[in-house]
């Protein structure tokens, strides 16, 4: 089954409520799906996103997509392509020009799977079917009254561990975003920390001992100070005993190596790369480091959290993205489950399709209303 076309879909929508950290924030949704098609009509899908500008109109996405990658896909089979591996040299080891990389991994995994007649997960080596979800709130942006009504909700359904935004210039507003998660989820919950590198290493020290001193115990901080700093993350990691550093997040594989070697994290952060995320979490598992999942697009990095050895735990954000595939990775109970379809089971809605494709760029005020997110209340205060 070689690779015979493509075809992508523009969308453009409204999010149900602000998200973002302490160094960015997105109101809007950007994303394009790409779909890879085979000669016997299988496709494979991956969706290309940008978090703060608009994708271009969808006749010029397609018109880099095909100068730029399609040269390297056509004709070939999906199944031979995932395993391969280049050696950029030269002015050939740059970035696409838009963000095509993830897109194309996970759209060429999930149609290898398919031309396999295997779930993605099981062609990646599972030997389970579900995995931990924690419950993640993007926010940093979020009034006090939202907050704790995202929170409240997660609890309600079922989470037992949630991670939250700090490193606000006021560090007595993240003390009181700690407090208030703790009176919103059950005593005992899990509870994560991500300042999104807003410290550096002594402030990280110094402020993690005052939240413990507080009360506050964590599962881990994520991304406490910049991502390169390794010896700071080393010296950060040995220094802090009571809980764990959470790192490699922003880093590509080559970073996330270093990392590694520098023994700089207790656990490495990866996201929907297949390939990527498979190869370094090779290398983890033989330095006995553990990695967790960070948000994935639709939640497909639950196949990869089930392949690879002591993935205790995927992060859940709570996107309002399931109106666009027609059946969502299904998360009950606090845990994501990987589905049993050929692939990694996301098929782009028709309806979806019609509904939301937006071709042409749109300007922020003609957005509209975002659609229904059936996983969360609505929100609407922004801090």
């Amino acid at each position: 089954m070689t690779l015979s076309h493509f075809r992508i879909t523009r969308f453009q929508f409204a999010r149900d409520r602000v998200i973002g950290d302490s160094q960015v924030r997105a109101d809007d949704t950007n994303v394009a799906a790409l779909e890879l098609i085979s000669e016997s009509g299988e496709v494979g899908l991956g969706f290309i996103q940008t978090l703060f500008t608009a994708l271009p109109d969808q006749a010029e996405i397609e018109s880099i997509f095909e100068r730029e990658v399609w040269p390297g896909l056509a004709g070939q089979k999906a199944i031979a392509l995932v395993h391969r591996v280049n050696r950029p040299r030269g002015g050939n080891q740059r970035a696409f020009s838009l963000p095509f990389g993830e897109a194309i991994q996970v759209a060429l995994w999930d149609l290898a799977a398919k031309e396999a007649g295997l779930p993605l997960h099981v062609l990646l080596g599972s030997r389970r079917n579900r995995v931990r979800a924690y419950a993640s709130g993007l926010d940093f942006h979020l009034s006090d009254d939202d907050f704790v009504k995202l929170f409240g909700y997660a609890a309600s359904q079922g989470y037992e561990a949630f991670k939250i935004k700090v490193g606000h210039t006021d560090f007595a507003r993240d003390m009181r975003r700690l407090e208030l998660l703790k009176s919103c989820v059950p005593a005992g919950s899990k509870v994560m920390i991500d300042p999104n590198e807003a410290w550096n290493s002594k402030e990280a020290l110094m402020k993690l001992e005052a939240i413990r001193a507080a009360g506050h115990e964590l599962l881990w901080v994520e991304d406490p100070i910049l991502r390169h700093d390794y010896e700071g993350l080393r010296t950060l990691r040995h220094a802090v005993s009571w809980t764990q550093i959470n790192s490699g997040e922003y880093l590509d594989v080559h970073g996330k190596r270093l990392l590694l070697e520098a023994f700089g994290a207790d656990i490495l952060n990866v996201h929907a790369f297949v390939t990527d995320v498979m190869r370094i979490g090779w290398l983890a598992a033989e330095l006995g480091i553990p990695v967790t999942i960070g948000n994935t697009f639709l939640e497909v990095g639950v196949h990869m959290a089930v392949a690879l050895p002591e993935v205790e735990w995927l992060e859940y954000s709570f996107q309002n993205f399931d109106h666009l595939v027609e059946r969502p990775i299904e998360i009950r109970d606090g845990y994501a489950y990987a589905p049993d379809r050929p692939g990694h089971g996301l098929v782009l809605s028709n309806s979806a399709r019609e509904k939301w494709a937006r071709p042409k760029r749109l300007e922020r005020g003609e957005l509209g209303a975002a659609p229904a997110n059936p996983r969360l209340p609505v929100f609407g205060g922004v801090a």
